[in-house]
């Protein structure tokens, strides 16, 4: 697989890419015709990403993704702007343990799952939030109500895990 470096911030990602492998706007990612890159070794990051959203959203998504691509390849690399000892979290660790030790098969946890399970909570909540924020903003009102949630979880099949959890809303 060859290692690709990252495109510097600032620019949505579509703008980056070789004409060949920027999927059309107005064709979702599940039906344009596969890149390049999606043939050969390579695997496209970016194919879920802007699944379900449209024109502004999936620039923004993209661009979220890209962002966090490029500064967790950055955190604490000589020179760069992003660092983390790993000390301060959102998420308390305690609680990431005692979720992972409710699976009986789970004996013992390293010090550093904990810290990547809670860095990928992070994501998935900003993720999801920022999804449930378009269908509210589409709706023109500026609160989140469950409705959203269900909504942005109906759009993208990578969320069909949690179906039998957050009922569906609507027709």
């Amino acid at each position: 697989m060859s290692q690709q470096t990252p495109p510097p911030t600032g620019q949505p990602v579509a703008d980056q890419m070789p004409p060949s492998e920027v999927p059309p706007s107005d064709v979702p990612p599940s039906e344009a015709p596969p890149s390049e890159a999606a043939q050969g070794d390579d695997y496209d990051v970016f194919r879920n990403v802007g699944q379900g959203l449209t024109g502004h959203y999936r620039e923004i998504m993209i661009q979220y993704w890209q962002e966090l691509i490029n500064e967790i390849e950055l955190t604490n690399e000589p020179g760069s702007a992003h660092h983390d000892d790993f000390k301060s979290h959102s998420l308390p660790f305690a609680r990431i343990r005692k979720v992972m030790k409710t699976d009986e098969d789970v004996r013992m946890i390293s010090a550093e799952a904990p810290i990547i399970f809670a860095k990928a909570c992070e994501i998935f909540i900003t993720e999801l939030t920022m999804r449930a924020w378009c269908i509210a903003e589409k709706n023109k009102r500026r609160t989140l109500q469950k409705a959203d949630i269900a909504e942005a979880l109906k759009q993208s099949d990578m969320f069909d895990f949690l179906i039998d959890i957050v009922p569906r809303t609507g027709p």
